[in-house]
């Protein structure tokens, strides 16, 4: 089936004429049409607009030499801003958005030839680790247990990770701020990759935490992650974070030689509890680095069992400022009140959930008058320190290689009463999101109950071809081959 090729089998596909671009584009919006609504992995599809350009894509094959990714139809979370198509970030408050610019990163991509299916949910503004806190509703994933309960796809990236799983887009964009990119990846089968901090333009994509949101690639295949990262990244003057440097060729390190890289291993991230089948895949993940030539070393990052508690103090801070723009007035929808105060009151109250309110509430309390210092600036200072133990850990080791989470996807609604249980998620993700290195998830082996699992590689900053080489290789030897239940043309 069209759905069940990859970025790269498509590319080969489209230039040697075996289909067409409005084949691939029709293949994937008949999936939709048949899934999302079970799965509710879109929020808004553009099935005019994809097929228009898959037609000028068809086009641009037959004249000759072309972008790699033409006529290759992706899914975009709904927190890149897209020119003429409604932007919601999941929130009631930009329930009608229609941005009149283009994000950078979405610009990029089309500059490369992509076709956009439409527009994925979330987690409300990126805040979740489950995709549960969308006004919209939550994302089902496509992969089932034997007991029958729904499962969360992971969050925030929650519709990207959820369409590209069950083949209703060839790839995604999504973001990561603590996991948000490579958690959802390891829920559902699939890669992804949070490049390093400033590698990817931040311009138009709607904030959550300024100084950790990071945009990235997921797809079904590591060297698609490759291809889709080198399209996505590159400096932007619109963005004062974007890193002015040069973006490799991410596709070619697929292939590159581990001989002699030296894998380390932080004893952290060996909690009290963890999961056997979580430690039997780490466990095979250093068995196939060491045969691939890789030197495993035992490194420590002693710093790393105060980064979920840092994390949920400086996020919800940079998202207490971030989301005092939505007020009814300046952005957002509005509901009346008698007073400006009352204005807010009400815009805010019935424009945001509960998630979004809860870190909105801490953010400003860690951000108070009296609190300032014990909290806000306090994490700031262990954050300086999560950075040194990466920095020390990376003049002994080329990359390291952890689980990317504590178990696999959870039931629906099973954890949404404790959020102190939802946030522990993210224990091992943030630390990465905390120094702004680059770290990828890829799928690695299932559980008992036949659930995918992920192995996270983490890298020295700017060095995402590293990790992408040692990603490739574990993929290569895990021989990941499991498929979720409901995927496009099967289940449906």
């Amino acid at each position: 089936m069209l759905t069940d090729l990859s970025i790269a089998g498509a590319a080969e596909g489209l230039r040697r004429r075996e289909f067409s671009a409005v084949e691939l584009v029709d293949a994937h919006l008949d999936g939709i049409e048949a899934l999302n609504g079970r799965l509710n992995a879109y929020i808004t599809v553009v099935a005019d607009q994809a097929r228009a350009a898959a037609r000028q894509a068809d086009g641009a094959l037959a004249g000759g030499d072309v972008p790699v990714l033409t006529g290759i139809p992706l899914a975009i979370k709904d927190l890149f801003c897209t020119q003429g198509v409604r932007t919601t970030a999941a929130s009631r408050i930009l329930g009608n958005f229609i941005p009149p610019y283009e994000s950078t990163v979405t610009a990029n991509l089309l500059r490369e030839g992509a076709v956009f299916l439409g527009k994925v949910n979330l987690d409300e503004f990126a805040m979740g680790s489950s995709n549960a806190t969308s006004a919209f509703g939550p994302v089902v994933s496509p992969w089932t247990r034997g007991d029958g309960a729904s499962l969360v796809p992971g969050g925030s990236s929650g519709g990207s990770a959820a369409a590209v799983a069950a083949g209703l887009a060839m790839g995604a964009t999504g973001t990561d701020t603590g996991g948000s990119i490579r958690q959802p990846a390891a829920f559902t089968g699939i890669a992804g990759i949070k490049p390093t901090y400033g590698r990817c333009s931040r311009w138009g994509t709607i904030a959550f935490a300024s100084s950790l949101d990071q945009a990235g690639p997921l797809a079904r295949s590591v060297e698609d992650c490759a291809i889709l990262l080198g399209a996505m990244a590159g400096y932007d003057p619109k963005d004062s974070t974007s890193a002015d440097r040069a973006v490799p060729d991410y596709r070619s390190a697929c292939t590159r030689s581990l001989r002699g890289v030296r894998i380390g291993i932080p004893k952290e991230y060996r909690p009290e509890g963890l999961s056997p089948e979580i430690e039997a895949m780490w466990e095979s993940g250093i068995a196939w680095l060491r045969e691939a030539g890789c030197e495993i070393v035992d490194v420590s990052l002693p710093h790393t069992k105060y980064g979920l508690a840092t994390y949920y103090i400086v996020a919800p801070a940079e998202a207490s400022s971030n989301l005092a723009r939505y007020d009814g007035v300046r952005f957002g929808e509005r509901v009346a009140g008698a007073t400006l105060d009352e204005l807010y009151e009400n815009t805010r109250a019935a424009g945001f959930g509960a998630e979004v309110q809860r870190r909105v509430l801490i953010g400003t309390y860690v951000l108070s008058s009296g609190y300032y210092d014990a909290y806000y600036l306090r994490a700031q200072k262990v954050r300086a320190l999560i950075l040194r133990d990466f920095t020390e850990a990376f003049e002994k080791v080329d990359a390291l290689l952890t689980p990317t989470a504590p178990s696999a996807a959870f039931a629906l609604g099973e954890k949404m009463d404790d959020p102190v249980q939802m946030y522990l998620n993210d224990i091992f993700t943030v630390p990465a999101s905390m120094a702004g290195v680059p770290a990828m998830s890829v799928p690695a082996a299932v559980d008992a109950k036949g659930l995918p699992l992920g192995l996270q590689v983490i890298g020295r900053p700017w060095d995402e071809e590293g990790v992408l080489a040692v990603s490739a290789a574990i993929e290569r030897a895990a021989g990941f081959a499991a498929r979720p239940t409901l995927r496009a043309g099967v289940g449906a």
